[in-house]
């Protein structure tokens, strides 16, 4: 799988995970570079606390556009370490 903003490749693995067609992305696989962390958090009843980052890609930003789960809940401890990716992000074969 591969995701893309702006004309990058943000993200690209063999070994995501699928939970409610999201695919989360091992963050070994996700450039580093283009994640800038953000203050924003929520919270999902089943995961646990989310957190976010924007995405920067050629000066654009996209706000939230990725998050991760740092300390996931019990039901959801596959995707610690993961990322995924919404708000325009691509995410294709």
């Amino acid at each position: 799988m591969k995701a893309t903003w702006n004309n990058e490749v943000i993200a690209e693995s063999n070994d995501t995970i699928v939970i409610e067609n999201n695919h989360y992305f091992p963050a070994d696989s996700v450039k580093q570079e283009y994640l800038k962390p953000s203050d924003t958090h929520t919270t999902c009843p089943w995961k646990g606390l989310a957190s976010y980052y924007t995405l920067t890609v050629d000066g654009q930003q996209n706000k939230d556009a990725a998050w991760y789960y740092p300390e996931p809940k019990d039901a959801a401890k596959e995707i610690k370490d993961y990322i995924a990716f919404w708000k325009g992000v691509k995410v294709t074969e």
